[in-house]
């Protein structure tokens, strides 16, 4: 079966690993040069006013990265949400909306519901307002006027900005940087040689980072490590990835887990990391067939279906195996007759819940007193 062309963003995490050739790898590092100069003036220009942060009044918490996509800032900007909202807070959730057909500052839900499909909405704000319902998310390019939006039309009294950490045009109470444990810093070279969207100096602005899936204390206590070299006070958390359940493409009723145990699945995922998702699959059990890998936030064509339902006759296995963040795209889809199960997985904090609602209770209580203003 013959596969399409490698997309850009596939053929960069070949290169990022070291399949690429001298000359390949040469042309990305004056790239990434080049990036690196425009962050400086970027910073710099901040610094002396000549671009500006705004703030709202309402406290604003950021969940973000340091590296290109895949180490759980959407799922721990859900934690955050829920965690605020059991202290009596009215949290709105703020997104760029990735892959979005529609453009400026877009309610995809609200009090009363989903306004907004994922083709308008983008994939990863319909599935948090899924997993969110009463709360408001709301997206838009700019971050200030999206939290503008959300504090005026949807009445809230905070802000979750996912994937905010980069994004300087609003003042933030807390931010908190996400980190893989098992990749941290990926090949430790800036965008696009690597997958460093910021030097680690940046890390000096967090308040918080929470590392996700930490393979052994061992690598806890490198990331610290890391983290005070280069000048970061943040504290240091972590949380683990916990499937939770199983479901048949769109049936109402779901399985428990460990269901995949035994099972032959082709796994599908186009997302920023699915080497965590094949191995949580394997940990279930579950027989892993081969993985049809796509960009994260593809929408996919007829033409990837087809490839995939091919694929699956000739692996024998019994369903297509998937995430929740591709299944609200791929139910869009007319799927035919292929089989697709859909595995849920959420961010579990474990014994440091506690420490992180202590953090984010500390940030409310700053922002009650009165936190500066730009």
């Amino acid at each position: 079966m013959a596969e399409p062309a490698r997309a850009p963003e596939l053929w960069l995490h070949e290169a990022w690993h070291g399949r690429a050739s001298p000359v390949v790898r040469a042309g990305l590092s004056a790239a990434a040069a080049a990036y690196r100069a425009a962050l400086t003036v970027r910073s710099a220009s901040y610094r002396i006013g000549l671009l500006s942060t705004r703030g709202l009044p309402v406290p604003v918490i950021s969940v973000g990265n340091v590296t290109v996509g895949g180490s759980g800032k959407t799922p721990l900007a859900g934690v955050v949400v829920l965690a605020l909202r059991g202290m009596g807070a009215r949290p709105a959730l703020i997104s760029r909306g990735y892959g979005r057909r529609t453009r400026g500052v877009r309610i995809v839900a609200d009090g009363g519901g989903l306004r907004l499909g994922a083709r308008d909405g983008g994939d990863e704000p319909v599935l948090l307002a899924e997993r969110l319902p009463g709360v408001p998310v709301v997206v838009g390019e700019s971050r200030y006027e999206a939290g503008a939006a959300a504090v005026g039309t949807c009445f809230a009294d905070a802000l979750v900005l996912d994937d905010g950490f980069q994004h300087r045009t609003l003042y933030k109470d807390l931010e908190i940087v996400v980190v893989s444990g098992s990749d941290p810093w990926g090949n430790g070279r800036l965008f696009p040689r690597g997958s460093l969207r910021e030097p680690l100096s940046a890390l000096k602005r967090a308040g918080l980072v929470v590392v996700t899936n930490p393979p052994s204390a061992t690598a806890m206590g490198d990331i610290a490590r890391t983290l005070r070299r280069k000048g970061s006070a943040a504290t240091v958390l972590s949380g683990t990835y916990r499937p939770t359940s199983l479901r048949r493409g769109d049936h109402v009723r779901a399985e428990e887990p460990e269901a995949l145990c035994g099972r032959k699945v082709l796994m599908l995922a186009g997302i920023a990391a699915p080497g965590g998702f094949v191995e949580t699959a394997e940990g279930l059990g579950a027989e892993v067939a081969g993985l049809a890998e796509f960009p994260d936030h593809h929408w996919y064509t007829i033409g990837d279906l087809d490839r995939v339902a091919a694929r699956l006759r000739e692996t024998g296995a019994e369903a297509v195996l998937t995430t929740e963040k591709d299944w609200v795209r791929l139910r869009e889809m007319p799927l035919g007759d292929v089989p697709f199960w859909v595995l849920s997985v959420r961010l579990d904090m474990g014994a440091d819940s506690m420490a992180l609602a202590q953090v984010l209770s500390e940030t409310l209580r700053r922002a009650a007193v009165g936190r500066p203003m730009p």
